[in-house]
This record gives C-alpha cells, structure tokens and sequence, in this order.
C-alpha cells in the first residue's frame, strides 16, 4: 500500500476500502479481457486454422505469438510501470489490446493474424504486469487475500463465459468475431479504468530500462519455443548458446530484467519455482479438452465449449472461497492444497482418458484441476506479493508474472508436441483442424494414446510444482521486513 495503513475501525479504513474495490473492479476487468480472449481462442482455433488452412507450424504460432510477446515483455513493462506511472501503461494497455484485437478480426491472411497477436501480447503484458500490483497497492493488508481472489476470480468467470462463447461464435458469427468480441469489453475498461483510477507519483529515480536484457530473454525463449514446438535441433542449440551472455548482461545491467537477487530468499525462490510448475501443467488444459472433444470425440465447436467448463466453474468457485478463507488460512497452505487438487485432477484425466470415455469422468478430472488452480493462484500470489518491498513491486511483480506466464508458453508448446508426437506427420495438421475423427478408429486411438501420454507429462510437473510450494515457507526464526 501506498502510505500508512488507518485503523480497521476508522472512516479513513472503509474510505480506502471503499476505493480499493473500485480499483478491484478497473483490474478484475482487464483480467477478464485477458481471459475471455485466451479461452475463445482455445475453443475456437480449430475453425481459425480450417478457414487460412494453416499448417501445424502456423497453427502453433496462432497461440505461441502472443504468448511469446507477453511473457518477453512483462518486466519491461513492470520496470516502465515504476518509472512514469502505473496508470498511464495500465490504460495504455488496454486501449492497444482493443485496437489489436479489431486489426486481428480484419487479417487477410494467417502472417498477418499472427502479428496482430503480437500487437495483443504488448498491450496484455502492460495490463497483467500491472494488476496485481495496483491491488496491492491499494487494499489494507488485513484485505489483500480478499482483493486476490475476486481479481483471480475474475480470470475464472470470464473462462467460464470464454469457451462456450467460442464455440458458439465459430459455429455461427465466424472466426472474426472470436477477438472482435473483445473490443466492446476493452472500451469499457478504458473508460471506467480512467475515471477510477487515480494518479500516483513514480517512486524513486528514473533508473534505466534493461533493453539489451529484454532482447536476449526474447531470442532465446523464442529459440526454445522453436525447439520444442518443431524439434528444431539447431534452435536449441542457440537457446542454450544464448544462456551465457544472457546472464553475463544480466550480472552488469544496472536494472536487470531478470533481477534474480530480488528471489534470493528460500520462499520467494520455492514460490516462484512452484507458479512456474502449475502454470506448465494447467495452462493447456481447456485448449487440450477442447481438442480431445472436437478431434477425437468429433463434436463441434459450441459442444467442445460447454464440455471444457469444468475447469473455469472450479477456478470461478475456488479462487473467491480460498480469498476468503485467506482470513484464516494461511497463503502457503493454500497454495500446497491447490497444488495437490491440480494433480489430482490430471491424474484423474490421465487414467480415464479414452476414445469412449463417459463424460463424467472426464467432467471430474477437469472440476478438480480447476478447483486447484483457483485456489493456488489465490494463495501463491498473496503469499509472494507479501513479502515484496513497496519500492520494487512493479518490476518484481512483472518478474513473477513472467515466471508464471514461461510455463504458460512452455505448456503451450509441450502439450502440442506431446500430443501430436504420436500421430503419424502427415496427420497432424487435422488434429489442429478437429477432423482427425472423420479418418479411421487406428488414428484416433494414436491420438488417445498421445493424449494419455500429454496428461502423464502435466501430472508430474503439477507434482513438481506441489513440492515445490510445500518448501516454499520462510524458516523458523527467518522473518521479512515489508517496506510500505
């Protein structure tokens, strides 16, 4: 928080209150906007890559462009956010996602659509890098874990609208409409987000922006997003190349963007390390559903859009009731339970996936993943922004949110590969298009067995990452000083 925090039994309490739910609602709709955007697309891709007839490298690259961008970018924007002032990005991003979202309905070809999906990264890394710190900023602590669930609750009520809308936009308006729904949305949040939010002086000199250390952060996790998405050999090469100067730079930059002295300590290291995990293994779980209903199972878009809602009902009804369970519980404990709900729900998912299986088992699998992603993205995000000095939320925060948002990418990236690696070449292009079930009963059960084969890869790194939330608590006798 920005100054002194009044007493809870105060007028000047319930005043700032007040006005951090109003904040709450600027940032709970830019989340949304983010998140409406993301769940009709992975519903809706297939129809996107039958229209251009996109192969399965462009296909890829329809989602890993914006995914890319966004994640590159976070702690430039984060760091920029401090210096000039976080509501001027923060609105500035939403007024450039809306603006590349109309460009994105209007693309002549895929090349294109790709790169207004890079446009739409730019503006999604200014408003995610910032959210979560305005929150911070403006909720009493007592409140934090409050103002974190309804703003992640946010993210899992527009998941919950995202699919089913996907599919019914792609099987009746056409692909266009899947991001021109999102330019109504991004103009409401740019006008109540500039009558809401109010101006806050940037704290401290206006030190320098690590430019060189963007770039090579950028170069190198495109090269490993080539590597893994096209087991491009010599992609991987240069990524590893790009290791040594890359942290070189890093040691020298007066501002480095990957600051990883600021994580120094056991929990924030462990909590991080934990986002990065569950990230990976939740992050592809409603494009991957969406597939399994549409490739293998040959239903359309609008049916594939209600079977996946498992997953954003349980995030929708997790992240409000671990907030406020908050009060009482401690981040750290919501965080391991979380963790141990998403692997129990992609073990669900792996032992009962199949060709025939009912679809209540499958339901299942997807409500308990959901429940846990909700409840650890509660809990682990309280329990890190807790421990971040005022004077550095911006550019730590964004550091956090790229941790978390590299998963989401490498997530992304293996799921696909995964999948798609037991299908013979020349049949992969039809599991993007959803038209593998019209082939014979051989190619589908391949595409099972990569199904199988995907969820076993997410399970054991939502085990990992519950591990690592489980260390994730400061030592006995440690404590950490919060500067606000």
């Amino acid at each position: 928080m920005v100054g002194a925090t009044p007493k809870p039994d105060s007028p000047e309490y319930a005043s700032t209150l007040r006005y951090a739910w109003r904040v709450c609602s600027v940032t709970s709709l830019g989340l949304a906007l983010i998140g409406l955007s993301g769940s009709t697309l992975n519903v809706a891709l297939p129809a996107v890559v039958r229209h251009f007839d996109a192969g399965p490298v462009a296909s890829n690259w329809v989602l890993l462009s914006y995914l890319l961008v966004q994640t590159a970018t976070l702690v430039l924007f984060g760091r920029v956010a401090d210096l000039v002032g976080r509501r001027q990005v923060y609105l500035l991003g939403f007024a450039l996602f809306t603006g590349a979202s109309l460009l994105a309905g209007l693309a002549p070809g895929v090349g294109l659509l790709i790169a207004a999906r890079a446009a739409q990264a730019l503006g999604a890394a200014m408003i995610l890098a910032n959210g979560s710190v305005i929150i911070t900023d403006t909720f009493p602590p007592d409140r934090l874990s409050q103002g974190m669930g309804v703003y992640f609750g946010t993210l899992s009520v527009s998941q919950l609208a995202g699919p089913t809308l996907g599919g019914l936009i792609a099987d009746t308006l056409g692909w266009q409409w899947i991001f021109w729904i999102n330019v109504p949305t991004g103009l409401v949040a740019l006008v109540w987000g500039a009558f809401t939010l109010r101006r806050i002086p940037s704290r401290g000199p206006r030190e320098s922006v690590d430019a060189l250390g963007n770039l090579l952060v950028f170069a190198a996790l495109s090269a490993t997003l080539v590597a893994i998405s096209q087991g491009d050999l010599i992609a991987g090469v240069i990524a590893l190349a790009l290791v040594p100067p890359l942290i070189l730079v890093e040691r020298r930059a007066a501002n480095p963007v990957l600051n990883l002295a600021a994580f120094g300590g056991r929990l924030l290291a462990f909590a991080n390390i934990a986002s990065f995990c569950n990230a990976l293994a939740r992050a592809s779980l409603i494009l991957l559903a969406g597939l399994y209903f549409q490739a293998a199972q040959g239903v359309d878009a609008l049916t594939a859009g209600l079977g996946v809602l498992p997953v954003p009902i349980g995030m929708g009804l997790a992240s409000p009731v671990a907030g406020a369970l908050g009060r009482r519980v401690s981040p750290y404990a919501l965080s391991v339970g979380g963790g141990l709900f998403s692997a129990s729900g992609l073990l669900i998912l792996f032992l009962g996936t199949g060709a025939d299986t009912p679809y209540w088992v499958v339901g299942i699998g997807l409500f308990v993943a959901g429940c846990g992603s909700g409840t650890f993205l509660t809990g682990n995000t309280t329990q890190v922004m807790a421990e971040l000095p005022a004077g550095s939320l911006g550019v730590v925060n964004g550091f956090r949110v790229m941790v978390m948002n590299m998963g989401i990418v490498l997530s992304v990236a293996v799921t696909m590969s995964v999948l798609t690696s037991a299908v013979p070449p020349r049949l992969r292009e039809q599991v993007y298009a959803a038209t593998l079930s019209r082939l014979n009963p051989v190619a589908v059960e391949q595409l099972m067995s990569g199904f199988r084969h995907t969820y076993a890869v997410l399970f054991g790194v939502a085990v990992l990452g519950t591990v690592a939330a489980a260390v994730a608590r400061t030592p006995r006798g440690e404590t950490t000083v919060r500067t606000d």
